[in-house]
């Protein structure tokens, strides 16, 4: 008999097999803990507060933010829900123009009203109601009047203020505003957010030290005006029930200090983990073993063999001899220790410094409380096999 599925339909169901997601968002059972994070996120929003959540990349928290998402519209359904990532956004134009399409024509049923009411709210630029060819979902699209994006912010605040509805939005990797041009931005955003009480923000980020200053010091002006959240590992046995109930679904095994094994040779870091997990729900058998495990790790090395080459290429020598003896060690407490300077022939002190500056800048290095790590760690274990 003959296959009804179509092609895509069928892709589309073979890439949902597999529990350990590696992008996006799906349901609670499929986004292993942060319970106490969420529940810490939605009493902070539920009680007013404005929430920084910061962590290194790829340590879960556009996934908590969906988590809490699907929280909050399951027990608050007339609460609207907004996600933006703004990392690509060079300006503050940029900025505004992603904000308006991320907002308009959600907090209303889309109709002509809508239309004409929208209209009158913003005068720099049309928003045109249209329907999506292949969904055949009715849309905002934006013809651009830029003049002034401080205006066109301003109409937006005062459109979410006007409709009455409670909003949270979550603004991801939110320390790219300090990399603006404009300068006053931080000021400009904070002035519109104060007096609009009908929105929640979540300002996420991965570059603590920067979103800790926004926040923490007197002079800035979000200082005092959130409640921060830093996002850690998950405990090795709680992520350890969630691989191990996933797993025995599809007959294979893993034992406790096994997966102890694998988490300690990716410091706990979340997506590093799951992208391991994918690959041993992929090809593993029976009882996985510590040699299975790295066979998965160098086979998703290899994977990125080419793109890590081309990365380490435009490093200078001082770079590259520093990331590859951080590899080497795991983790570096004293960089400029004169145990590891003399034991990976690294030179001057002056040398090291600026090639740890700008690697942690460029986040080849990620300063941990454990010490400096190469960031990517899979990256770690291709640098050691240099």
């Amino acid at each position: 008999m003959r296959n009804n599925i179509t092609p895509l339909v069928y892709v589309i169901t073979m890439l949902a097999n597999n529990p350990f997601l590696i992008y996006g968002y799906k349901s609670p059972e499929l986004f292993c803990d942060r319970q106490s994070e969420t529940q810490s996120l939605i009493a902070a929003l539920k009680n007013g507060r404005n929430v920084t959540l910061m962590s290194p990349r790829r340590m879960g928290k556009t996934g908590l933010i969906y988590n809490t998402f699907h929280s909050l519209k399951e027990s608050h359904p007339e609460v609207k829900c907004f996600y933006m990532d703004i990392f690509s956004t060079n300006n503050l134009q940029e900025f505004t123009q992603l904000f308006a399409q991320t907002i308009l024509g959600q907090l209303d049923t889309l109709s002509e009203k809508l239309l004409g009411r929208m209209t009158d709210f913003f005068k720099s630029f049309r928003p045109v109601i249209s329907t999506d060819p292949l969904s055949g979902v009715p849309t905002v699209t934006l013809t651009s009047m830029f003049s002034a994006p401080d205006v066109t912010l301003k109409e937006i605040f005062a459109y979410i203020r006007e409709s009455g509805r409670e909003c949270i939005i979550a603004i991801d990797e939110f320390q790219q505003i300090t990399e603006y041009p404009e300068k006053g931005t931080e000021a400009l955003l904070r002035s519109f957010i104060q007096f609009v009480p009908n929105i929640r923000f979540i300002f996420s980020g991965s570059k603590r030290h920067i979103m800790s200053d926004m926040f923490s010091l007197p002079n800035r002006p979000f200082y005092q005006s959130s409640q921060k959240m830093d996002l850690d590992s998950i405990p090795c046995e709680v992520y350890y029930s969630f691989a191990q109930s996933h797993l025995e679904k599809k007959g294979v095994a893993i034992e406790k200090d096994t997966f102890a094994f694998l988490y300690g040779l990716l410091y706990g870091h979340t997506w590093y983990i799951q992208r391991t997990l994918n690959k041993i729900y992929e090809v593993g058998e029976g009882k996985i073993s510590r040699e299975d495990i790295m066979s998965c790790i160098l086979s998703i090395v290899k994977e990125e063999e080419y793109t890590y080459q081309k990365q380490y290429n435009m490093l200078t020598i001082n770079q590259r001899n520093l990331l590859k003896a951080v590899a080497l060690e795991g983790s570096v407490k004293e960089v400029n220790g004169k145990n590891f300077l003399r034991a990976h022939n690294l030179g001057a002190t002056s040398s090291v410094n600026r090639a740890l500056s700008s690697l942690t800048d460029n986040e080849f290095i990620l300063d941990t409380p454990r010490g400096y790590q190469v960031y990517d760690r899979f990256m770690a274990y291709w640098l050691i096999r240099l």
